[in-house]
């Protein structure tokens, strides 16, 4: 394969290190990138370019766009998986939470990519493959905000598939189903830091206790971030892409139900995932 460029956001553990390694693996030069360079260094003894970059900063984001282009001269692949879950009550998370949450997971990725589209316009070609999740599709108890940013992520992609197809520039969603990462540990931390008291500390302490099973090594019914790699790879590499891969444990069947079943009988099945009864 002619060399490539890829820029992977949030790459300091879990789904964007396991991409960084696959992209590498498939044959691009992969630049990680995260807050923390020191969370890196398996990436970077990889061969993976390893950069500082907060996507909530105009400043440090236009560096290190500008940085790759400087230095390879194009930019082929943009991963935007940086993110996090911001959980807690409707009613109680803070409006100052709630806008951090959309300012990582939809306008980082909105502005990581309103920096790479000029110069893959100028190329005629290029992939932006958005990290969103089967939480995309359906809402979970105390999760609106994550919930919210994620159907954000799904239809900013949709207008910009269209916007940017003259182009020759490809947009992908990744809705990945329950990953095995710190990602559900870091989730329950939040939620019961916002709602572990008050009227709905009995629902806070089964949605965490959920939640944070899925960090655990092992943990039944859930996926590596693997799987989740290797469908970025595929996206990445193949000659026409699909607008949307559902990856992972729990995704298709959840996106089944999601679209057959009346929304309270649906509600009834994620109250008892949750291990809430109805």
């Amino acid at each position: 394969m002619e060399k490539k460029i890829a820029l992977v956001t949030g790459a300091s553990s879990g789904i964007g290190e396991a991409t960084a390694h696959s992209l590498r693996k498939a044959g691009f030069t992969v630049y990680a990138a995260a807050r923390r360079v020191d969370r890196m260094t398996a990436l970077a003894d990889d061969g993976v370019k390893t950069v500082s970059l907060d996507v909530t900063d105009d400043g440090s984001a236009r560096a290190v766009v500008e940085q790759i282009i400087a230095v390879e001269g194009r930019l082929d692949v943009l991963v935007n998986n940086a993110g996090y879950g911001s959980y807690g009550a409707l009613e109680e998370v803070p409006l100052s939470e709630a806008q951090a949450q959309l300012d990582v997971n939809v306008l980082g990725l909105a502005r990581m990519t309103q920096l790479v589209l000029p110069q893959m316009r100028a190329q005629r070609s290029g992939r932006i493959i958005n990290i969103s999740s089967m939480g995309g599709r359906f809402a979970a108890p105390l999760g609106a905000w994550y919930h919210a940013s994620k159907f954000a992520v799904e239809a900013l992609s949709d207008a910009l598939r269209i916007e940017v197809a003259p182009f020759g520039i490809d947009v992908v969603v990744i809705e990945p189903g329950s990953i095995r990462t710190e990602w559900g540990a870091i989730a329950a931390g939040n939620l019961q830091a916002v709602s572990s008291d008050g009227p709905y500390s009995a629902l806070a302490a089964a949605v965490g206790t959920t939640l944070a099973n899925t960090s655990r090594p092992g943990a039944r019914m859930t996926s590596g971030p693997g799987v989740v790699a290797r469908a970025v790879a595929k996206a990445a590499t193949t000659r026409r892409p699909r607008t949307r891969y559902l990856i992972g444990f729990g995704a298709k069947p959840v996106a089944v139900l999601r679209r057959l079943l009346p929304d309270r009988a649906f509600d009834a099945v994620i109250t008892r995932a949750f291990g809430v009864g109805v």
